[in-house]
């Protein structure tokens, strides 16, 4: 595919996704990870998972990040600004265009209904795209641990309504990370000082 042809293509998708993707960016992630992932094969699975968790970590819209690395994967810097551009879009002329009015449309009952059925569906789609990235990671002992404990964490937040930001839970998950890489590091450092001895 010619680059420019790419571009265009990148553009015009993360358009479609912004235009009629509702409930914000972890409602996205599912309909991102089945268009560019299993539908168009722009990226793998592990870098879904991986660009997830990156977008998380930076500062705005997931979705946005999303978008702004799966572009630059696939097309440079060109890519990443047009799909970027094209997730983006759609909100921007939406709201514009509404911003004006928005008070007295939620105030018709079947709108404010549809916003309701809205909101019950985004819940699902969450739930979807974590039980997706959940069932594909790697298995490991580490990773089942992690996942166990953070699920517990909000549980705990959400029963208890303890104040737990979602910032120190993932700092802590990275800091474990780190803490286990520097200890494989350092055991694997030591077998390679003992072998070289022999």
């Amino acid at each position: 595919m010619k680059k420019s042809k790419l571009i265009f293509d990148l553009f015009y998708t993360f358009f479609k996704i912004g235009l009629f993707t509702f409930g914000g960016g972890y409602a996205m992630i599912a309909v991102i990870e089945s268009i560019c992932v299993e539908k168009k094969g722009w990226i793998t699975h592990d870098d879904m998972a991986n660009v997830t968790v990156l977008a998380e970590s930076t500062p705005g819209p997931i979705a946005v990040n999303c978008a702004t690395f799966v572009g630059y994967k696939r097309a440079g810097l060109s890519g990443a600004a047009l799909a970027t551009l094209g997730v983006v879009l759609p909100s921007f002329i939406i709201i514009y265009v509404l911003a004006g009015v928005l008070d007295r449309l939620i105030e018709i009952k079947a709108v404010s209904s549809a916003f309701s059925g809205i909101r019950i569906a985004v819940g699902l789609l969450i739930i979807g795209a974590a039980v997706n990235m959940i069932t594909k990671m790697k298995k490991t002992a580490f990773a089942v641990a992690v996942l166990v404990l953070s699920c517990a964490a909000m549980l705990a937040v959400n029963i208890f309504s303890l104040r737990l930001s979602v910032i120190a839970l993932m700092a802590a998950a990275a800091a474990a990370g780190l803490i286990r890489f520097f200890i494989l590091s350092g055991s694997g450092s030591e077998k390679r000082g003992e072998g070289d001895e022999k």
